[in-house]
């Protein structure tokens, strides 16, 4: 099982995300991939100290890209290591993700899920934390989402915390090419989703548990850009994926 974590200036919230990953493993064969998108801090430092309890993969850019590439970057490295049957975990390397859901997300892709989602829409779901304002843009994007692609069994279309089996982000990559992942920041993970639609996937959602109180610093999303980018994504046509390669 792979765990994909972009990083830019994560140096506070990834040594207790790693320890927490480690612990809730217990003992399966976890491997955690790190993105340093282009930090100046010491985010590259912990994450090859924290290698010791928890096999660590350091992938760096040497300048910042986005949140997007360095999803990108995470994604074809985990594809290109991972066994068909294996399960791919992307999350948020901030610490406001609790690994301790991982278990029951894996166990839905075993028991026949392609993709989970962690979703702050579902009974259950709670959010530690988070400002009054992200709140509502969230809910206002997420409804706009919903009318747009209407994907069965999705309701949190942007929420980044999500397992996939590594068989459909394989197919995916091979059937798009670099134009699977092609938006610049936050809206990745609903690029991605909408991409993986037109092959019918099965998607389950799990009750997200967001604590935003462990979060070290201001958010790093762009309000206006992200809104922008989510906009352009809901104009635009249907994905056309390409002839497989």
């Amino acid at each position: 099982m792979w765990i994909v974590l972009p990083a830019f200036n994560e140096a506070a919230g990834l040594p207790p995300l790693l320890d927490a990953i480690g612990r809730a493993r217990a003992g399966e064969a976890w491997q955690a991939i790190v993105v340093d998108d282009g930090s100046t801090d010491a985010t590259a430092a912990v994450a090859r100290e924290h290698a010791v309890n928890l096999p660590v993969t350091l992938l760096v850019h040497p300048e910042n890209r986005g949140l997007a590439a360095a999803i990108r970057t995470g994604l074809e490295h985990a594809c290109r290591e991972a066994a068909p049957e294996a399960v791919i975990v992307t999350m948020d390397a901030d610490n406001t993700h609790a690994p301790e859901q991982i278990p029951s997300m894996v166990d839905a892709i075993r028991r026949g899920a392609d993709v989970v989602i962690a979703s702050r829409y579902l009974r259950g779901a709670r959010q530690t934390g988070v400002p009054p304002h992200r709140v509502v843009l969230s809910a206002g994007v997420g409804w706009l989402l919903r009318a747009r692609f209407g994907l069965p069994g999705v309701r949190d279309y942007s929420c980044g915390y999500r397992a996939y089996r590594a068989a459909l982000l394989q197919r995916a990559l091979a059937v798009y090419g670099p134009g699977l992942i092609e938006s610049q920041g936050f809206v990745v993970a609903t690029e991605l989703l909408v991409k993986l639609g037109p092959m019918r996937p099965r998607i389950v959602e799990v009750p997200l548990d967001l604590r935003y109180d462990r979060k070290v610093g201001a958010s790093k999303m762009p309000a206006a850009r992200t809104i922008a980018g989510y906009l352009r994504l809901v104009l635009a046509p249907a994905p056309r994926p390409g002839p497989p390669a």
